[in-house]
């Protein structure tokens, strides 16, 4: 395993535990409002300092980071998802149904990502859950297009005319022998695009139209920071360096699944 893979597991991995273990480690209510500490920088009384309202901002932080991971994880769980049912379809049965699903595929990638989801975001209640599933059905063409790909290479295989030659149903030979063996550039993609939908749910909770307040998230905080950046430092530092972290460590781990794809 290269160092690659270790660096970005060892940062994903602290990252899961902050927000699996966030109420143990979480010394404060992230929304109790605490008006006689409005503003106070890191102390050990509250080691990230406290926000506009007095509200611990290492509490907010570590809630952040589930709704961070969460968004990110269903997102890219969705989006891999749709782009591994279309681009199979597309690459074993080839002809009409390759033709159809791949304009549909260039048409989507016409539109910019970020410029689609806020129109689409725009006519929607901004929540939680519409975020993870706008995000989800917007960036899946990648991964449709890298399974696809494997699989018009696969399904010439030996092994896969000795499967129809005994009868195996299409279903079968796709969900049992071709998606399986495709699935190894699919990892990378996933993995990379974990990374891009924390960026983009950080980008629209800055925004003022991703998760809403009082609901803490990386992005909102940044937000509420913003107006206070001349007092208060570290409402920008802290959450700023979470993000970067969280990707970077997303970004090392893909990369490195994808230095061992080409190895082998």
């Amino acid at each position: 395993m290269n160092k690659l893979i270790l660096s970005g597991a060892a940062i994903v991995i602290f990252f899961a535990i902050v927000a699996l273990f966030a109420p143990l480690l979480s010394p404060y209510d992230p929304g109790e409002i605490d008006i006689e500490n409005i503003l106070t920088g890191p102390s050990p009384e509250h080691l990230l300092g406290t926000d506009s309202l007095g509200r611990d901002l290492f509490s907010r932080m570590v809630y952040g980071t589930r709704i961070s991971l969460l968004v990110g994880l269903i997102a890219v769980g969705i989006s891999a998802l749709i782009g591994v049912i279309l681009g199979s379809l597309a690459g074993y049965y080839g002809r009409w149904v390759d033709t159809l699903i791949m304009r549909f595929v260039d048409v989507m990638l016409c539109f910019p990502a970020f410029f689609l989801i806020l129109a689409v975001i725009a006519l929607l209640e901004p929540s939680i859950i519409n975020i993870m599933i706008i995000i989800g059905v917007t960036s899946w063409m990648g991964v449709a297009r890298l399974i696809r790909a494997e699989i018009l290479s696969l399904k010439e295989r030996d092994f896969i005319y000795a499967e129809k030659a005994i009868g195996a149903s299409d279903l079968r030979i796709i969900s049992r022998h071709l998606i399986p063996n495709a699935m190894g550039p699919v990892l990378v993609s996933v993995t990379l695009g974990v990374a891009a939908a924390i960026l983009v749910e950080s980008s629209l909770s800055f925004l003022g139209i991703g998760v809403q307040p009082p609901t803490p998230s990386w992005g909102n905080i940044l937000s509420e920071g913003k107006s206070v950046m001349g007092a208060a430092w570290w409402m920008l530092f802290f959450p700023g360096l979470a993000i970067f972290i969280t990707v970077l460590g997303y970004n090392l781990l893909g990369e490195g699944i994808r230095e061992n794809i080409l190895k082998t």
